[in-house]
């Protein structure tokens, strides 16, 4: 799956960042690409294998390839800076719980029906509300891309900031919103943020592409999850 690149290796301060924070299961997944693709590219084709992967096992997701692949996406918040902090730790912390859960679950369905089972799906610490908490975390990052595409020019702020308001502020309280919303003025430039994936203007687009198409069926997955077993994603 993986193949080398002549960028830059990824920035050091972005890899101890997340590695500081994932499990050794995790960090292990990240650290196995240092240097040899580019944020982005690792990150989609994780998501592409792994789309493959659901395919051949009859449209079931298993639960231990999904976590591993979900841990690379925390390089891409680390690369945001401080404005997404608050997103990246809560992040990292459901995305160890579910890598955890792999060894006890074979695949998504898994744990929903046990937590179903045990009447905590919304429980707070549950593995299903964590499942769902990571999927918003990996729907703002294609919010975001998205937004990033749309216009030509168009700054990270206003990415991120429409993003935000699409995926997560629903369902953040108005304290939340408005440290978020400060937050935002610390973000990278447009041209920061490429210089930091180790992307150049055209690159960027190609991968950010390749990251939302490859993540959409995935994204698609875990909601119909919870509404084939009439469960809303109102939370």
């Amino acid at each position: 799956m993986l193949g080398f690149r002549t960028q830059m290796p990824w920035s050091s301060a972005q890899e101890e960042s997340s590695q500081g924070q994932l499990c050794e299961g995790a960090a292990a997944v990240v650290a196995a690409r240092q240097g040899m693709e580019t944020p982005l590219t690792a990150v989609a084709e994780a998501f592409e294998e792994l789309a493959r992967g659901m395919d051949a096992d009859g449209g079931e997701l298993r639960l231990a390839p999904f976590g591993d692949t979900c841990a690379l996406v925390s390089v891409l918040f680390s690369s945001l800076g401080m404005a997404f902090r608050f997103a990246e730790i809560e992040y990292v912390t459901k995305v160890n719980d579910l890598i955890g859960a792999g060894k006890s679950y074979r695949t998504l369905s898994d744990i929903l029906d046990k937590d179903i089972e045990n009447d905590s799906v919304k429980k707070q610490g549950s593995h299903s509300r964590n499942l769902r908490r990571v999927r918003l975390g990996l729907g703002l990052i294609k919010a975001l891309f998205e937004q990033f595409l749309t216009t030509e020019g168009c700054s990270l702020y206003d990415a991120a900031t429409t993003a935000y308001g699409q995926v997560c502020a629903p369902f953040h309280s108005w304290a939340i919103r408005k440290a978020v919303g400060a937050g935002m003025y610390t973000l990278p430039s447009r041209e920061q943020l490429i210089v930091r994936l180790n992307e150049t203007d055209c690159s960027v687009q190609k991968e950010m592409r390749r990251y939302i198409d490859a993540s959409s069926p995935i994204i698609e997955y875990i909601d119909n999850l919870f509404l084939s077993r009439n469960i809303s994603l109102d939370w």
